[in-house]
């Protein structure tokens, strides 16, 4: 990988102890060897837009695993299925995968070679419990009980066009910049926020939150 490989494990590891995260000696090699895939299959495919390995190291693996503490405290152990809906490289889907082995998880995305680049991740990583899946969400029919997605679309956008997909008990985990309020006061009636987690990305100096809704038929 270009870009130091030392520098970049060296970055991600004071990364993950920033944001007090558990993780294994082998999760730290899956997430180097997935940011060396990204790298590789961006000279051919543009997963990206980013070029720089720092940058990607920042811009895309910190900021989806600030993600993962939240996420596992959400599922409190609990073996849920998880739908990343336009996952792109597979942010935070990928990341979540490795870092999360006890979920299940499916990236989808409307762009036929990022799904297959997810399926050669899964592959090469060894992660039996990651899946490309090459579909528009509305158009797809199983259901999940966490819906994720970052910078995929509004939320109103992104509530509707999954809303089919999500369980009634299940959650929305929508990763945003700054607090989205004019966003928030566009969902539907039938969709209620039950928080707003403010996140700190090591390196980034910029904000950073989860929006986390649910089906309000679910919370009466």
């Amino acid at each position: 990988m270009t870009g130091g490989i030392e520098t970049l494990d060296a970055g991600l590891r004071a990364g993950v102890e920033a944001l007090e995260l558990s993780l294994q000696e082998g999760q730290l090699a899956q997430l180097l060897e997935y940011l060396a895939l990204i790298q590789k299959w961006n000279k051919v495919y543009n997963l990206t837009a980013l070029r720089d390995p720092q940058e990607m190291l920042t811009h895309h693996l910190l900021d989806s695993l600030a993600v993962v503490p939240p996420l596992r405290r959400h599922a409190a152990g609990r073996n849920l299925r998880v739908l990343d809906v336009g996952s792109g490289a597979g942010l935070p889907g990928v990341v979540i995968a490795i870092c999360c082995p006890e979920l299940s998880v499916d990236c989808v995305d409307t762009v036929g070679k990022k799904a297959a680049f997810i399926q050669q991740a899964a592959a090469s990583l060894k992660l039996p419990h990651l899946r490309g899946v090459h579909a528009r969400v509305e158009a797809m029919d199983a259901q999940y009980d966490l819906v994720c997605s970052r910078a995929f679309a509004s939320l109103a956008d992104f509530v509707t066009l999954s809303a089919g997909r999500l369980t009634e008990e299940g959650a929305w985990l929508a990763m945003k910049g700054k607090h989205p309020a004019d966003e928030i006061a566009e969902l539907p009636r039938e969709v209620e926020v039950f928080h707003v987690e403010p996140l700190q990305v090591p390196g980034l100096d910029a904000e950073r939150c989860i929006v986390w809704m649910k089906k309000r038929e679910a919370l009466t």
